[in-house]
């Protein structure tokens, strides 16, 4: 065997263990990275706890360069394992897997940014795959697209209901004015989007009779604009068919969720 076909053989391997979960030392790769993650993450978190960063701060930082150097060096792996790396690095898993370490590194001159590095956790999306639960990365798959076929209806609801914001924080304002509490139509609009969506903080509240049924009646109006979202997202999931897909992930476009029997990936027409 050539040096080169001994380094593409070697590549491919390492492909195989970091990328896909199909094989034993596939899985076990990901089990290990899953534990690492979360280790990693209730670390920070621990760090975080003054009494615990007292006591055992200098354990918790060097601890959280090595996982750090660890995640970096599986990043960096990660890359030179695709043919095209650059359609890895801006994938979300990705994007990601970049934004997990970035935050320590960044540490060195901004200490409070470490504290970031807890959105590592959702590297463990990746237990889907590991587990080879494909009918959740199916069922993934199929709310991915019922979201972007909603997109349109979702924009055009969310335009709405900033009008009726608006329109309501500029009432308030009229009715109830700066004496109760309604200093501007900015603040007025904060205490309508508070209220349309049922949170009800309590900082600024109505006095006046006309300003409290007023503001009953958006409290009401408020738990039906809160079902449409819903309502729009069902309806367009009982449109879309559901699929079974594999946990196969493409050389050369990063891309997954091909179907079972699938050979060529249907992004870039790769084999995979």
């Amino acid at each position: 065997m050539s040096q080169k076909e001994s380094k593409i053989s070697f590549r491919e391997k390492l492909h195989e263990i970091i990328f896909e979960a199909d094989t034993t030392s596939g899985k076990a790769f990901d089990i290990m990275l899953i534990a690492s993650i979360v280790i990693s993450v209730i670390i920070v978190m621990l760090d975080s706890v003054k009494s615990v960063n007292l006591i055992y701060g200098n354990l918790l930082f060097n601890l959280e360069w090595f996982f750090t150097i660890l995640f970096t060096i599986e990043y960096l792996l990660r890359l030179y394992t695709v043919n095209k790396s650059i359609k890895y690095a801006t994938s979300f898993f990705g994007v990601v897997d970049l934004l997990a370490i970035l935050p320590t590194y960044i540490g060195l001159f901004f200490p409070a940014t470490r504290y970031f590095t807890v959105i590592r956790i959702l590297r463990v999306l990746r237990i889907f795959r590991v587990l080879k639960f494909v009918q959740y990365l199916g069922a993934a798959k199929t709310l991915l697209t019922a979201l972007k076929q909603s997109r349109r209806k979702i924009t055009v609801f969310i335009f709405t209901v900033l009008t009726l914001v608006i329109i309501f924080g500029s009432l308030m304002y009229i009715i109830e004015g700066e004496k109760n509490g309604f200093t501007s139509i900015p603040r007025s609009i904060y205490w309508a989007i508070v209220t349309l969506t049922t949170v009800g903080y309590g900082d600024i509240s109505p006095n006046t009779p006309l300003g409290q049924a007023f503001a009953a009646f958006i409290m009401i109006l408020g738990y039906g604009i809160i079902a449409v979202p819903t309502g729009i997202v069902t309806a367009e999931l009982s449109k879309t068919e559901y699929k079974v897909v594999s946990t196969q992930v493409c050389k050369e476009c990063s891309m997954e969720g091909h179907d079972i029997d699938a050979k060529y990936c249907k992004y870039c027409g790769s084999k995979l």
